[in-house]
């Protein structure tokens, strides 16, 4: 191969779009996965998982003294695994 057959590749050539159509990451949609609390297991909608009432709280979201649950963050609710074995 000599040199007169090598096409030079302009930097950032592979980083465009085709001519008329859109930029195929510019539609990825990422999802982020729910934000856990302290208490949950796993985030929420994981298979073999399922809400429960907080135990620290006993599903009210507060605390003695008014302030908000830690283990729940205020919502009264865990998610915990279930069943299997």
């Amino acid at each position: 191969m000599n040199k007169d057959s090598v096409k030079q590749i302009r930097p950032g050539a592979f980083s465009e779009s085709v001519a008329g159509e859109e930029d195929p990451g510019a539609s990825v949609d990422l999802v982020q996965p729910p934000p856990m609390q302290p208490g949950d297991e796993a985030p929420r909608g994981t298979p073999g998982t399922g809400e429960t009432v907080c135990r620290l709280c006993g599903g009210s979201g507060r605390r003695e003294g008014g302030d908000s649950c830690p283990e729940c963050g205020g919502t009264g609710k865990v998610n915990v695994g279930v069943g299997g074995g």
